[in-house]
């Protein structure tokens, strides 16, 4: 069943777990990506393990749901996210109990600084909304055919300026220009590779959403604004 944006149904249960597993990877990610990963010789933010997953999440949404429930929730988990940032920073800025010992590891793990946030913030915004706009485009393009072209496709691009704005914001001018470009590029690597693995899943999503749903959103009329939050 093929609907145009305008035809889509009240919010549904399912649209709202979906929801819920998207901005839970994106806090939980932001949260343990201050922990280096070195294996092989490799050094990445432990993140990897679970950032991808809202790539994956956010794919299902603008597959079923179209780009403008999509552009919802990248503006939802970027509000949820920031909340989580105040929280913890005000959580830090609180006076210890006096037998309490962990405030400087508090500081160390949590405290993020201002250039992180902004790197983090802008790396997302702008990797999720082209991720969701090369799948939608693409769908069109492809008639709704072949999945894991979209899913593929637009992980490649969205996961790859994801990474590069974070990494260049982030350490330009504190590590070395090749040091850079080796973690952008092991970065994205690994979110694609993980995103090609986990593509049985995300069919199996996909076709059990639609057929719940009764929905199969095509973007024909839709405006890829990201500022705009309906039409």
């Amino acid at each position: 069943m093929s609907e145009s944006p305008e035809q889509q149904q009240p919010i549904s249960g399912w649209f709202v777990v979906v929801t819920a597993l998207f901005v839970t990877s994106l806090v939980t990610a932001n949260i343990i990506a201050v922990k280096l990963v070195g294996i092989g010789g490799l050094v990445f933010p432990a993140a990897v393990v679970i950032f991808p997953l809202s790539y994956i999440f956010g794919d299902v949404l603008t597959e079923v749901y179209g780009f403008r429930r999509a552009r919802q929730v990248i503006w939802l988990g970027f509000g949820c996210n920031l909340l989580a940032v105040i929280a913890i920073y005000l959580g830090g800025l609180l006076p210890p109990a006096a037998f309490w010992t962990g405030q400087e590891a508090y500081r160390q793990i949590l405290g993020f600084t201002p250039r992180l946030l902004v790197a983090s913030f802008t790396a997302y915004i702008i990797g999720q909304f082209v991720n969701a706009i090369v799948l939608a485009r693409l769908k069109i393009l492809t008639h709704g055919r072949w999945l894991w072209t979209r899913t593929i496709g637009s992980t490649l691009v969205g996961e790859g300026l994801d990474s590069l704005v974070f990494i260049s914001l982030a350490f330009v001018g504190t590590i070395p220009s090749s040091a850079m470009l080796a973690a952008i590029l092991t970065q994205w690597l690994l979110k694609s590779a993980y995103e090609i693995l986990i593509t049985p899943f995300t069919y199996l999503a996909v076709n059990f959403l639609k057929q719940e749903e009764g929905l199969d959103v095509f973007d024909h009329d839709t405006r890829f604004n990201p500022l705009r939050l309906s039409g």
